[in-house]
């Protein structure tokens, strides 16, 4: 097997480039059929059973799974009728229009605004007092106040399809999912004009692609490596030994899951000040030391050390007594400024490209042969995305001034995490409560002096796609353009699939989640985690309209030093060649997700190194296998469990979390 080929899968084009068959009826076709299937059984896992949550890591486990389970199907339907098997470019076509839908049926997107359209109604009561303070500012058409609709909803037993409430449900699908489908395309545009500077000029590798490409390599050379059956059967057997004691628990459990450091540290780490560590957590996910020695040296550093770094920063604010101070020491702030510094820095450096396709527009020579959609096309798409956003913010009640605003954030930080991904592919990115959102309150403030109680609303109502930032689809589109790129895809083919897959994907993924509801009951056989999302925005809503405040100097503190200390992170590694502090890590390691997966990024930073130290790159390379090998393994197993689950409406063994 070629490892050379495993290192550098993601950053050059494939050995054996594709013919021009690409977009194929047949592919799109699966594809479209896949995708409601994809919906339901996400919606299961996350929603209703609360397991696996395959849209938390940068890597989703569902679609690879698929991928694996097409792959091995194909080689089978080669075997005996070669013509009738799928074209290596037809599963990567497949691959990628099913992970950009499971973005947007992701934990992050649809999964938090279909319960918010119902939620307030349910949940209000004479002692929140919702329905005086906010109620009179909620748009009809973006919610349901119907107890006849949305009472069964938490109930559950009952049917959706009745007339009554499918035409209850139309307008807020449509309009909720009409806007992520706009958020979508424009998406799609934006990485249409940064492509070419990401991929072809900066040459970033995009490590989260290595796994697809080598999956579908016509030479099957992954699928051959000794190494990687290694590592498959580690990480499978591990999945398989703990499922079954799910089941039966006489068998012996390994325990690789999440540990809660605190009960280790009542041992060893009493009382003041180490009650500051509390919330840490121990794991050894064997598909995250996979990933993570896929991760360059300086970053998988960077992830475990600043990790210990907030901690160190909640232990020395508990000495000092600063603990006392609300949210001190603003981690989430200093987070979002550090995307946002992120962000900044790529627009910067990319200046001079920029520059060239402005002045290609003006003089009618965009130069965009080749890409997804021709530049005067995607500067068209963003353009009329603006304007749907404006008049759709205009119709909830939200000024354009603030809109404006809301959405230049949005999408800094929804490049920064592309940026983050393309350049470096690390296992996770939450970014929780470091939205637009949160930003705008926290500088303008609650009080009403600035932003009255209808905009506070507005805002309220955006808080969805700004929970956090995991299954966002704008990386996912730019990674399947580059897998595009290294297979002889035509990009414009590509960006068709991935349109037709985000409109697909978006109301395939409100149907599984609104059956859900009806079929099981929000309130009733349901794990509770819809609940959670629909209330947390109004909750916080109540709190900014009840106790209102003005600007939050302290937290303003907070953005400006997390965005000086990521400059200053950003121009150390340009003067320092060997700086091992890299600016990402600062950024993503604060999160829900890092503070899950720091131990086993430590451990694949710490193999990684003695691989490279004693046996030199030749043998790093010769480990890749093995380090996918542990992906494919948990990812495939650990998908098995989730199925068995749900189809014998058992619990079973959740790999992750």
């Amino acid at each position: 097997m070629s490892s050379q080929r495993l290192l550098h899968a993601a950053a050059e084009p494939g050995d054996q480039p594709a013919p021009a068959r690409t977009l194929t009826v047949r592919a799109v076709t699966i594809a479209c059929l896949l995708i409601p299937l994809n919906a339901y059984w996400i919606t299961q896992m996350a929603v209703i059973r609360y397991q696996g949550h395959p849209t938390t890591v940068s890597l989703f486990f569902n679609a690879v799974f698929i991928l694996f389970v097409l792959r091995i199907v194909n080689d089978a339907v080669r075997f005996v009728f070669p013509r009738a098997a799928l074209h290596r470019n037809e599963l990567i076509v497949i691959y990628a229009m099913v992970t950009v839908a499971s973005a947007l049926c992701g934990h992050d997107l649809v999964q938090v605004v279909a319960p918010q359209i119902i939620m307030p109604y349910w949940l209000a009561t004479p002692e929140n007092q919702w329905e005086e303070l906010f109620f009179q500012h909620l748009p009809g058409h973006l919610t349901i106040g119907d107890p006849e609709i949305y009472r069964p909803a938490f109930e559950g037993g009952v049917s959706l399809y009745t007339r009554e409430r499918l035409l209850a449900w139309l307008p807020p699908v449509a309009s909720w999912g009409g806007f992520l489908f706009v958020l979508a395309t424009m998406m799609l545009a934006i990485n249409a004009l940064i492509r070419r500077r990401w991929m072809d000029e900066e040459k970033l590798t995009y490590p989260i692609t290595h796994m697809p490409l080598e999956l579908t390599a016509d030479d099957g050379a992954l699928l051959r490596s000794r190494m990687m059956w290694l590592g498959f059967a580690l990480a499978g057997s591990i999945d398989l030994i703990n499922g079954l004691h799910e089941l039966w628990p006489f068998w012996p459990l390994i325990k690789v899951r999440v540990v809660h450091f605190d009960a280790f540290m009542r041992s060893f780490f009493v009382g003041y000040p180490w009650t500051a560590l509390r919330g840490t957590r121990l794991s050894f996910y064997p598909f995250a030391i996979g990933l993570g020695m896929l991760l360059p040296l300086d970053l998988a550093f960077s992830c475990w050390f600043f990790y210990l770094f907030w901690k160190a920063q909640g232990l020395l604010s508990l000495m000092l007594g600063l603990s006392r101070i609300p949210g001190f020491p603003y981690v989430n702030e200093q987070s979002s400024a550090a995307y946002l510094g992120l962000a900044g820095f790529a627009l910067w450096i990319g200046r001079g490209y920029f520059a060239r396709i402005w002045r290609g527009l003006l003089r009618g020579r965009p130069g965009d042969a080749g890409e997804p959609m021709s530049y005067p096309l995607a500067v068209l798409v963003i353009g009329g995305g603006l304007l749907f956003l404006a008049l759709f913010t205009t119709a909830m009640g939200m000024w354009l001034w603030l809109a404006g605003l809301f959405f230049v954030l949005y999408f800094l930080l929804s490049m920064a995490v592309t940026r983050v991904r393309a350049e470096l592919g690390p296992p996770a990115h939450d970014l929780h409560r470091g939205g637009p959102d949160l930003i705008l309150t926290n500088l303008l403030g609650t009080d009403g002096t600035i932003l009255p109680p209808r905009q506070l609303t507005a805002l309220s109502l955006m808080f969805w796609f700004n929970r956090a930032y995991r299954a966002h689809p704008m990386p996912v589109q730019l990674e399947a353009l580059k897998i595009a790129d290294s297979s002889g895809i035509r990009q414009s083919h590509m960006a068709i699939a991935l349109t037709i897959a985000a409109f697909l994907g978006v109301f395939a993924a409100f149907w599984a989640q609104v059956h859900g509801y009806y079929s099981y009951g929000i309130a009733a056989k349901m794990s509770g985690v819809a609940t959670i999302f629909g209330r947390e925005p109004f909750q916080r809503l109540q709190s900014w309209l009840a106790y209102p405040t003005g600007t939050d100097w302290p937290r303003v503190g907070a953005y400006l030093a997390g965005l000086g200390f990521t400059w200053l992170l950003m121009m150390a590694r340009v003067r320092f060649v060997t700086w091992p502090f890299h600016p990402v890590g600062y950024a993503i390691s604060s999160s829900w997700s890092m503070n899950c997966l720091w131990m086993p990024i430590f451990i694949a930073w710490l193999a990684k190194l003695i691989i490279t130290r004693y046996g030199g790159h030749r043998a790093f390379q010769r480990a890749i296998p093995f380090a996918l090998g542990l992906v494919l393994g948990e990812f495939v197993i650990g998908s098995l469990w989730t199925i068995i689950g749900i189809a014998l409406q058992i619990n079973t063994y959740s790999f992750w979390v």
